[in-house]
């Protein structure tokens, strides 16, 4: 690999760059807004706003949207998931299940869910 191509890689990396990315063109295939690039300057300045603590960051799922997919992914209604499904669950949004730390007896519970989901978006926005 050529070095300018494995600088361009390690700046892509050390700014994620690729994450950002992703996070806005979910937003954009979510929201289909009539502007984007308006819509785009608008969440960018969300996330902005939202690490100065002056504001929400913009998420792609709200609570309700969290309480459906722990129903879907809890088919019996045993009140909890097993952590392979909350790591799948984090996956599918592009969420990064790398620092995760769960033992495969542990059960998650709603609210464990919807307080690792948040935490994970929160981080997504950290670039």
């Amino acid at each position: 690999m050529a070095a300018g191509e494995e600088q361009s890689r390690e700046y892509l990396r050390r700014h994620r760059l690729p994450e950002l990315l992703h996070r806005l063109g979910a937003l954009l295939l979510f929201h289909r807004p009539e502007r984007p690039r308006e819509f785009l300057i608008q969440v960018l300045e969300r996330v902005k706003a939202g690490r100065r603590a002056e504001g929400e960051y913009p998420f792609l799922m709200d609570e309700a949207n969290v309480d459906a997919m722990f129903s879907l992914l809890d088919v019996l209604g045993q009140g909890h998931i097993r952590p392979a499904q909350y790591r799948e669950a984090l996956k599918t949004l592009g969420l990064s299940t790398e620092d995760l730390k769960l033992e495969e007896d542990v059960n998650i519970t709603l609210e464990v869910f919807k307080e690792g989901m948040k935490k994970k978006m929160l981080e997504s926005w950290s670039v």
